[in-house]
């Protein structure tokens, strides 16, 4: 099949958590310099600064989906779900009449098999966690490259993952939207001069098990800090939360791959509360950030009476450290694992 040298590639957006589109987005913006076009895949709505194409696909989590795991084989794939056929056959035409070098899938092993089998070479994104079931083996092992969000000095992010599967996984340090700030002295000693002190709570749009009572009883028992709400709900989320992360002395958010870029690339220490997630995603970057990394780590919400104690330790934490998580090239290092895969392919050497 000719091609020509400005021949797309597509990325598939997965719905759950903000982190799969902004990786989407910095991809897309980066591979544009270079001349090359990236269509965007998702049930998610186009976003508003996406420049080029953007499928919509439907939902396959509606209604009632049964027997979604192919008996252990796959993740999610309904029987008799008519979002799961038509997503599939907007995938297939867009696939057959794009003709795309080849296709970013973040995340989905259904979607990196679907590509494979209609002869299309798929990058897929991999997360921390334990991605050693059948249906992870089988969709990685069908990729052509494999990408995680994390920098090579984190060690043990895919516990499990057979030796085969690591070598083919590039670590190109964590993804930020946002320039990366300079490392800032710690403000631990400000207390003494009196000066109030701020903490920025972002919990993400992926779901937390933090309710409003419980910001409400940490605040209530730390009146020498000031606090920023960020995305605790609807109501306090912020798309651009930058400014405010820079300008804390500590930030509280979960482990998602998101927020912790975000965090790393404001130079901020932080206290860390692992959620809940499949293959123990967070509690295994949790795990992580508690061997050396500018963070306090909890697995659960403290209570009221233990967040003056647990504020002041993430206060005092040397955030330098967060330049090896986010350095600000990630991006680069992400194109050139795509531009590098479309290039072997195109010139036909196995992998």
């Amino acid at each position: 099949m000719s091609r020509d040298a400005t021949a797309t590639i597509g990325y598939y957006v997965h719905h759950v958590g903000s982190g799969h589109r902004h990786r989407a987005q910095v991809l897309a913006a980066r591979l544009r310099h270079e001349g090359i076009a990236v269509a965007g895949l998702s049930s998610l709505p186009r976003p508003d600064a996406w420049v080029g194409d953007w499928v919509q696909l439907p939902a396959d989590d509606d209604g009632d989906p049964r027997d979604v795991n192919a008996y252990g084989h796959l993740h999610w794939a309904p029987l008799l779900h008519d979002g799961t056929r038509s997503r599939s056959a907007a995938l297939s035409a867009w696939l057959d009449a794009a003709r795309p070098d080849l296709l970013v899938v973040d995340v989905s092993v259904e979607v990196i098999l679907l590509a494979r089998l209609h002869g299309v070479p798929a990058v897929g994104v991999v997360l921390p966690g334990r991605r050693d079931d059948r249906a992870h083996l089988l969709g990685l092992g069908v990729a052509e490259a494999l990408v995680g969000f994390w920098p090579r000095t984190a060690r043990d992010m895919t516990p499990g993952l057979p030796a085969d599967l690591r070598e083919r996984l590039v670590p190109v340090g964590a993804l930020s939207r946002h320039p990366v700030r300079p490392v800032l002295r710690s403000r631990s000693h400000d207390r003494s001069r009196g000066r109030e002190r701020t903490v920025a709570l972002m919990l993400g749009s992926g779901g937390h098990d933090v309710s409003a009572d419980d910001v409400r009883l940490a605040r209530g028992a730390t009146p020498d800090w000031r606090w920023h709400v960020l995305g605790a709900d609807r109501s306090t989320w912020v798309e651009d939360p930058s400014a405010v992360l820079a300008g804390a002395d500590v930030v509280v958010t979960h482990a998602g791959q998101n927020a912790l870029a975000e965090t790393a690339a404001a130079r901020r220490p932080a206290v860390v509360l692992p959620q809940r997630r499949p293959h123990d995603e967070q509690h295994t970057t949790g795990e992580v950030l508690a061997s050396g990394w500018p963070a306090v780590v909890r697995t659960a919400w403290p209570e009221a009476a233990e967040w003056s104690d647990v504020l002041d330790r993430a206060a005092a934490l040397d955030p330098r450290p967060w330049a090896q998580w986010c350095d600000g090239w990630a991006a680069d290092r992400f194109a050139e694992v795509v531009l590098a895969t479309r290039d072997r392919l195109r010139a036909g050497t196995a992998s």
